[in-house]
């Protein structure tokens, strides 16, 4: 085999992960029981596990990338755009790919049945989830007239939960949820980002 056809595969390796380093897409694999690997940008099942890690842009080039889609998202949903990017930096700190433990996914972290009852396909597409999570949050501060800090216990706990306590339930996690979002809202509102 010439030298030629060993270094020609090594640079397109190496030329295909420095371009996933500049986009910012980490590369997830895992092997299946037949022995395949399978590789993703997505982590869409549980058993990717991280294999490449790329670079990540700053919460401030994020929220730039997306102001457009809040904006839109804002004004159709009537929703105060600094509150979206709260919660998104609160949920996901601005990464698309983002999923929880509990399964959540995308930018706004949506479950699954949330994602399906506004009507998001991709959770994974910034355009879709924004625009559901902020379809959802919107339902939320009308079911409790409102209230910033009730809606936002019930899109970290659920309705049902919020509503039982009528008011931000003595849950660790969502307490701590709360305090976070409006404290990023409070920045955002302060400095117009």
């Amino acid at each position: 085999m010439s030298l030629c056809k060993l270094v020609l595969p090594v640079i397109v390796i190496l030329f295909s992960i420095s371009s996933l380093k500049y986009a910012g897409a980490d590369i997830y694999r895992f092997k299946d029981e037949n022995g395949v690997w399978h590789f993703t940008n997505i982590r869409s099942d549980t058993r990717y596990r991280l294999y490449i890690k790329t670079g990540r842009l700053r919460g401030k080039q994020y929220i730039t990338n997306y102001d457009t889609i809040i904006q839109k998202a804002a004004k159709q949903f009537s929703v105060d755009s600094h509150l979206i990017k709260a919660i998104i930096m609160a949920e996901s700190s601005f990464d698309p790919n983002a999923i929880s433990k509990s399964g959540a996914q995308g930018l706004m972290q949506l479950m699954p049945p949330t994602a399906n009852d506004m009507e998001v396909n991709n959770p994974f597409d910034p355009e879709e989830n924004i625009f559901g999570g902020t379809r959802y949050i919107s339902l939320l501060l009308k079911k409790f007239k409102q209230d910033k800090k009730l809606a936002i216990a019930a899109y970290n706990v659920g309705p049902s939960v919020v509503s039982n306590h009528n008011s931000v339930p003595l849950i660790p996690q969502t307490k701590r949820f709360v305090e976070k979002v409006m404290r990023y809202y409070r920045e955002f509102k302060k400095h117009g980002n």
